[in-house]
């Protein structure tokens, strides 16, 4: 949500500094916004392979409506989950996978343990779900940094193609004052794409993917514990070495 409205509010800022100068019709240009639009479409797509492209919408759609929990919070209900396949054996885990409905990756990790997998299997299963899904998500932020690089570069080019225009009709004084408006409005769509829209949501992509690589490292630590039947205690001070020193855990103090 907070993505959506900053992205608003930056609209509504420059839409309202159009009407305020009077001319909010003279920033519309249905040839600019096409050569903008589809030439950055089409030339990231150029960039990625049809296997990528097939992958990377659903990724980066998850990675837009990811809510980030806190590493401290993950950590304390790992330790809770480990208490109880303690106290009440692994079976009685099963009860809590369906409530884990957000956190398939938790849902995997506890179903590998309860099902008897050995544990450096589950190690192995998980590490390498760990290292697709991040392939995948940086695919995803490295499609929105590459459209960010090509809009303005598409809005040069828009430029250069009316500036050629206009000078092709020189003759006539009147109409190089329009068409040279109509040549930057180009540039300008550019510029917003790329700075207001797709570098913003490619920043914001990367820290969701990194907060997400940090978090299933956990559930990989709590499920491996889980696995060797440690101590919680020692599953406190596993998750601790993972987390910096804001994020420590006190859960037995």
């Amino acid at each position: 949500m907070i993505t959506l409205i900053g992205i608003v509010i930056g609209f509504a800022l420059i839409i309202s500094a159009m009407i305020i100068g009077g001319t909010p019709t003279a920033f519309i240009d249905l040839p600019s916004i096409l050569i903008v639009l589809g030439g950055t479409v089409a030339i990231t797509i150029v960039s990625f392979s049809l296997k990528d492209l097939g992958q990377i919408p659903g990724a980066l759609w998850r990675l837009m409506a990811y809510t980030p929990h806190d590493p401290r919070d993950v950590g304390v209900t790992m330790i809770q989950i480990s208490e109880r396949a303690r106290k009440q054996g692994l079976i009685s885990l099963e009860k809590i996978i369906p409530t884990l409905g957000d956190e398939p990756f938790l849902q995997k990790a506890l179903s590998l343990t309860i099902d008897g997998a050995e544990v450096h299997e589950i190690e192995q299963i998980l590490q390498k779900e760990i290292h697709y899904t991040a392939n995948i998500q940086s695919k995803s932020v490295d499609l929105l940094r590459r459209a960010a690089e090509v809009a303005p570069a598409m809005g040069l080019i828009g430029t250069l193609v009316g500036l050629v225009q206009m000078l092709g009709n020189l003759s006539d004084p009147s109409t190089i004052g329009p068409a040279m408006s109509v040549a930057l409005l180009t540039t300008f769509y550019g510029a917003i794409l790329a700075h207001m829209v797709l570098m913003p949501l490619a920043t914001k992509a990367e820290r969701n993917s990194h907060n997400e690589s940090i978090l299933n490292s956990l559930y990989l630590a709590g499920a491996v514990s889980i696995g060797r039947e440690e101590n919680p205690r020692r599953l406190e001070m596993q998750l601790n070495a993972m987390l910096p020193q804001s994020h420590r855990i006190s859960y037995f103090e």
